[in-house]
């Protein structure tokens, strides 16, 4: 734990370290956690491992409160969502700081964070009324009507890449349909989950939103059980494999965001400035170091421009300012763990052994300042083909690669081989090849000469394996409810 004489840190740290549901907070006999700061090595103290028995009574209380949150008006429940978006937007210096110092992302990044979330809670408390069902017109003396209801206890199951946004941005739907909602944050990155169960206590009645920590034990155990009726998953594709395989003997309701390994497309007549400037928001470089699902790490250039192209984001990646993740001037940081890193060496080293060019980056920085914490330097490797590994594999990391095109048709025989299918970022300024282009690509979000951006009320999510489900988006509210039919017979 932390030290016994407080120190300035102590002070941004959430006091509580145990579980809370049922509106209180419990200790547990599960193992501890130790939390670090991946930017220092620095201790931030412990979590708790949930049992299976810490979960299901988290679940009991979650389906208790359930009963009564389910007949709370809409309108009361818009309330509570808009008052917790509310103290969000309050703490919200406090809040980034602990997720750049939890999760390693820069300061600036997680503000934008703690923003969105506060947005997407207010969005879908604005949709409480839109929860809608229909007549259908079946005859005389006959009222055929539906009813939305909500599911029960749904369970999100979040990652250590945006501790917070998968939190509070992933919990308005859910509540708001009238669900009660188990959070369990990636065991790396718990802090903010914490902060903001202490924040929120009393501003849902007990038992409605829950935090409940651990690794794969405990996500195991949320999956497995039989009283909640939807997991909410964001991980690698074998990841959600198993969270499939772990629902499917109580066939529970699924959202699955997964992997990526997501095409950047530009055309013969894109400019190489714009281009560039195009592939390092997409990486997301200076978001998250490069660890988002939906970062485009394969960027295909027209022969064309590929030369311009490639020497303009080599020296916008060379103007990125690495530094530590609490530092306000800090662009791009660390990654989150020691398995991450280790992970986006390893690519690095089998990128070189493959035969690419290493044209920027690929090792740690020099500055002595981050020689403790878990820095690589954004790396651009350049002469790469399709069939070598940086190109096939989601590496999790700022590793971009960058390849050759010439034919369309081929080029999206080669873009679309893959089994993911996230997003993808094209780039011409040829109307008709823009979407033609964006209708054969094999991809759920697509950005035509953008990158990156996500935006409040549009539907994120993936083909193939890449996921199940759209969030961000009303599909996602109506995804938390189901439909029961009702046929009345009128005498």
């Amino acid at each position: 734990m932390l030290q016994t004489a407080e120190r300035p840190l102590d002070r941004r740290l959430p006091k509580h370290r145990g579980l809370y549901y049922g509106g209180a907070w419990h200790t547990s006999a599960g193992r501890e956690i130790v939390v670090t700061s991946p930017a220092t090595g620095e201790s931030l103290g412990t979590a708790v491992e949930a049992t299976v028995e810490d979960v299901d009574r988290a679940v009991t209380a979650a389906r208790q409160a359930f009963l009564l949150w389910r007949d709370t008006p809409a309108q009361e429940r818009a309330k509570a969502i808009r008052k917790a978006a509310a103290i969000l937007r309050e703490h919200a210096d406090e809040l980034a700081y602990l997720d750049a110092l939890d999760g390693g992302n820069p300061l600036t990044a997680m503000l934008y964070d703690v923003e969105i979330s506060a947005d997407y809670m207010d969005y879908f408390a604005g949709l409480v009324t839109e929860i809608k069902g229909s007549t259908i017109p079946i005859g005389v003396g006959t009222l055929n009507y539906t009813l939305r209801e909500p599911l029960g206890v749904v369970a999100r199951i979040g990652a250590f890449n945006h501790p917070l946004l998968f939190v509070a941005g992933k919990c308005g739907a859910p509540l708001a349909a009238g669900n009660a909602l188990i959070i369990k944050p990636a065991d790396q990155t718990p802090l903010s989950a914490l902060r903001i169960a202490e924040l929120w206590d009393g501003v849902f009645p007990p038992g409605v939103f829950s935090v409940v920590t651990g690794g794969r034990d405990a996500g195991a155990a949320l999956v497995a059980h039989p009283r909640v009726a939807k997991i909410g998953f964001i991980g690698s594709v074998n990841a959600g494999r198993a969270v499939m395989n772990g629902a499917s003997a109580t066939l529970k309701a699924l959202t699955l965001e997964l992997g990526g390994k997501n095409a950047l497309i530009a055309c013969a007549d894109a400019a190489p400035a714009e281009v560039a400037d195009g592939v390092v928001r997409g990486m997301n470089f200076r978001y998250v170091t490069g660890q988002s699902c939906n970062s485009t790490s394969r960027v295909y250039l027209h022969i064309d421009i590929h030369d311009a192209t490639l020497s303009e984001i080599v020296k916008r990646v060379r103007d990125i300012k690495v530094g530590l993740p609490t530092e306000r001037d800090t662009e791009m940081s660390c990654l989150s763990s020691q398995a991450q890193f280790d992970k986006t060496m390893s690519y690095i080293k089998l990128g070189v052994e493959g035969g690419a060019r290493l044209a920027y980056g690929g090792k740690r920085p020099a500055d002595p300042k981050l020689a403790r914490g878990f820095f690589v330097e954004p790396t651009v490797f350049a002469d790469v083909t399709d069939d070598m590994r940086i190109a096939r594999e989601e590496i999790f990391g700022p590793v971009v690669s960058v390849l050759r095109w010439t034919d369309e048709n081929d080029l999206l025989t080669r873009v679309n081989a893959l089994d993911v299918g996230l997003t993808c970022s094209i780039w011409t300024h040829d109307l008709d090849r823009a979407h033609r282009l964006a209708s054969k690509v094999e991809a759920g979000y697509i950005w035509i000469n953008g990158a990156s951006t996500h935006h409040v009320g549009v539907p994120f999510g993936g083909y193939k394996q890449s996921g199940l489900g759209r969030e961000e988006s009303i599909e996602e509210l109506l995804a938390c409810t189901q439909i029961k039919n009702v046929n009345v017979t009128l005498r």
